[in-house]
Formats: C-alpha cells, structure tokens, sequence
C-alpha cells in the first residue's frame, strides 16, 4: 500500500519523524506540494494524509486509487468532500488534538497585552533598565487580570477550557455562543452585550457566513477604549483594517492575534504597524506536545480505517 504525504513541512521542521505510518505501507513523504503539483505527487497511491494541500474533484479524478484521505487538522476546507463521497473515498478529520495547547496561547496573548511585555522586553535589550534611578522601570502601564470581564465568543472546548482558566484568574466570564449549552456556569449573553461590557474579548468561534468580518467597526465600536481582543480562531473572523483603525484611534486597547485573513502573513496588512499590536504566526497549535499527539490522533483513524471501522469521519 502507498501512503503519500504531501505536506509534511507544515507539521515538522527538524523535530518529528513520520514513521509511525510506515506499519501500513510505502510512504512517500513530500515537504510541500503546490496544488498543481498534487495530482502527479499522489500518482497510484491509495492512501493521502494531508494538512493544508488542495485535495479536488479534479486530483481525484486524476488519482483513480485514491481511496482514504486523513487530515492533519480538524477543518477540512481543503477537501472537495461531495467529490470525495462521488469517488467512495473516506475523509477523517483530526479533531480536539490542539484544545490545550491554544488555550495556553490565547492567555500567552492577552498576558503579554496586559502586562505591555514586548514594550519591556524592548526596553531591557535597548537598555533602558540599565540607566534607571530607581530599581523598578515601569514607563508603561501593566494591568491585572484579577476582577476584570473576559467575554468569550464561542464554548466549544476551546471556548469552555478558556473561561476556566479565567475564573482562576479572578475574572468575571461571559459568553456568547449560537446555542444554548448545558450547565453552563457563567453568564449567556448576547453578542453585542458581550462586545459592550468586555474588557478582555476572546474569538473560539469556527468561521462561518455569520462570523465573517464578526470584529468590524460596528462591533469594535461597542468596546471599552481600554478592552483587548483576542483571536486564536481565523483570520477572516476580523476585518483587519478595522481592527488597525480601532487600534490606532485608541477605541481599543490591545489586539492579540495568532492568525491572519492571509497566511503566510500578506506585509500590506494594516495590522503589521497597528499600535498595541501582538501578531504570532499561526503556532498556537504548534507545541511538540500537540503535534505528538496530532500524529497519533491520524494514525490511529487511519489504522481504524484500515480495521473496517473509520473514527472521525466527516463524509
């Protein structure tokens, strides 16, 4: 059997092996594929295990073997899934593998917004503490969690994890979600409530037609001037030029962001120069930790599949 990986530089640079699946067959393991390129790397294999590499009706129809395809990820927007149910290809997904590890991010964030740490950390390297007169240099304002409200937006387990953690800070949580969840221990609000009293905002929401552009001018206009928003979701979740705008006029205080509209990160966006601006590339989901248990999570579908009886399948 032949396993085709065509994408394996989106999970690993230097610190992980694939040889977990090497038990169920040939692998032939690609760093990057482009997506004309993905037709003829798949060639007669009967196995893809893919992140991010287009997988079409039209590489299908090129890949006549092709019978099982396993995501690297929970989305699987990269997929044509009618085309693969047509085919009789079974798509697993990976999903909950990253909870923890984005939860850890999300706080990695609004820590550094609060406590102003890259300011400091800039300030230390250009000496600033150095040529102090008193022991402590504070120049710029730090805040404590403690006492203030994080709204969150979406509690899934991300969303739920989050507000956890919140509460052991001492924070008041909110949260908005599309439906109504079971013993919820924390205040169901509105949308527009939770953007009115934030201050900490915190995306854990899929992106949808409804959640498209949801942090615009007119939601971003509800907010305290002194409320940090958050994003570990998606991109397309902000419009990035109201965001910077909000930013830059002081209607906000902070943003923190893991992921962009364009990734890898487009220079043009407004976001890159926006004041109290905190952009990570897209490593929220990154720990060794995460991917170890990624892998695991793949192999095992794949091995189950292979058993006659398919976990996580989305079609």
């Amino acid at each position: 059997m032949k396993i085709v990986i065509p994408d394996w530089s989106t999970m690993s640079a230097v610190n992980m092996g694939f040889s977990v699946f090497e038990e169920f067959g040939e692998v032939i393991c690609c760093g990057s594929t482009k997506p004309e390129e993905a037709a003829e790397k798949i060639g007669d294999a009967e196995i893809v295990l893919v992140n991010k590499t287009p997988i079409t009706a039209e590489v299908m129809d090129k890949c006549p073997n092709l019978r099982y395809i396993g995501l690297f990820a929970t989305g699987y927007n990269n997929i044509d899934i009618p085309a693969a149910t047509a085919h009789g290809i079974t798509v697993c997904n990976a999903g909950s593998y990253s909870t923890q590890a984005v939860i850890q991010h999300t706080f990695a964030l609004l820590l550094s917004l609060a406590g102003n740490l890259p300011r400091y950390e800039k300030a230390v390297a250009d000496g600033e503490w150095e040529r102090s007169a008193t022991f402590s240099y504070f120049p710029y304002p730090v805040h404590e969690l403690y006492g203030k409200t994080m709204a969150i937006i979406g509690y899934g387990s991300i969303g739920q994890g989050v507000a956890k953690v919140a509460d052991a800070f001492g924070m008041n949580v909110l949260v908005h979600t599309r439906s109504i969840p079971k013993d919820c221990p924390y205040e169901l609000v509105s949308r527009e409530e939770a953007f009115r009293r934030a201050d900490v905002l915190s995306v854990h929401c899929p992106l949808t037609e409804q959640t498209a552009q949801l942090l615009c001018k007119e939601t971003l206009a509800l907010m305290k001037p002194t409320a940090y928003v958050l994003n570990t979701a998606r991109g397309g979740i902000a419009d990035e030029q109201a965001v910077a705008d909000a930013l830059n006029e002081g209607r906000i205080a902070g943003y923190g962001t893991d992921v962009l509209v364009k990734e890898p990160m487009d220079p043009a966006t407004p976001l890159k120069t926006a004041k109290n601006c905190i952009i990570t590339p897209h490593i929220a989901w990154s720990a060794l930790e995460t991917r170890d248990r990624l892998v695991g999570i793949v192999a095992g579908n794949l091995r189950n599949y292979l058993e006659g009886h398919p976990t996580n399948q989305v079609n």
